[in-house]
């Protein structure tokens, strides 16, 4: 028999999670948006007001209301308990730092029903990094989505070697069901497709600029002309957000801690965290 998901609960309602949460209520599914405090889940409201003005008019059907209604009936909770009661999927887009996603799933798993699936959306963390403190391991995988979700519609999915077949490919009709594109990988890799692409990409053009040999405009202008790109990897990378990329490296070897401090003192320090708050490598 197949495995039916009706009820999602999203975990972090940051940039990516309120997309996660905004399109899969937007396809029809019951969703409820956890947060860890009430000023948290206040910031993640506005985050999906501003989802159903983009929907609104960017997104075939988004329009009569429903953009709005989407948001409004999307539920927020800061109760972990409350949240995941009934929850026959729950993804999980916390900050990038795994003893913090292994303490939420240490949670979770006492807390969430027994047949709830678990999915991360981690991007540079493996599930068999996380599996062992779920309490579930047969009902965990991954599912990475990219931002801006409604126009990068890929949904990365990648289990372990002790994840259900049956889960596996509840999680695959999900995605289809949610309107994006599985990309179905056979075995563990850290950063999956896309990101085995891009990171390569965004650490280059990060160690240009830090290094002094040219500009962020500079490297974008050189990127876009010369593959016919339609941005450059630092527009990218506002895209993202530069704490995810700071995350990441801060905990990598020696030249990646160096950029993350450079991240840190130009950038992060300054809220020029990109195009959420205005202002990154470029003003928004």
């Amino acid at each position: 028999m197949s495995i039916q998901i009706r009820r999602v609960t999203v975990l972090g309602t940051g940039v990516l999670g309120s997309q996660i949460a905004f399109q899969s209520a937007f396809r029809g599914f019951d969703v409820t948006a956890y947060d860890i405090s009430a000023d948290a889940l206040s910031a993640a409201r506005g985050r999906l007001d501003k989802l159903a003005a983009i929907y609104r008019d960017q997104v075939p059907g988004g329009g009569d209301g429903k953009a709005e209604a989407t948001a409004a009936g999307i539920a927020l909770n800061s109760d972990l308990g409350e949240a995941v009661r009934d929850a026959d999927l729950v993804i999980e887009a916390v900050p990038e730092v795994l003893t913090i996603k292994r303490d939420t799933y240490e949670k979770l798993g006492e807390l969430a029903p027994e047949r709830t699936i678990f999915a991360t959306n981690s991007s540079t963390l493996l599930p068999s990094d996380i599996k062992d403190f779920t309490g579930r391991p047969d009902r965990f995988l991954a599912l990475h989505f990219a931002n801006q979700v409604w126009h990068f519609n890929t949904a990365e999915i990648m289990g372990t070697a002790d994840t259900d077949p049956a889960v596996y490919q509840a999680v695959v009709d999900f995605a289809t069901a949610i309107g994006m594109v599985p990309i179905e990988l056979h075995r563990e890799k850290a950063g999956y497709v896309l990101n085995s692409l891009l990171v390569p990409l965004l650490d280059a053009a990060m160690n240009l600029a830090e290094g002094g040999f040219a500009d962020p405009e500079a490297v974008d202008k050189t990127w876009r002309i010369g593959t016919g790109a339609p941005a450059g990897p630092f527009q990218i990378l506002d895209i993202i957000g530069l704490t995810t990329p700071y995350n990441i490296m801060v905990n990598g070897d020696a030249t990646s801690k160096r950029i993350a401090e450079w991240l840190k003192e130009n950038y992060i320090d300054k809220g020029k965290l990109g195009i959420a708050t205005g202002e990154g490598f470029y003003k928004y």
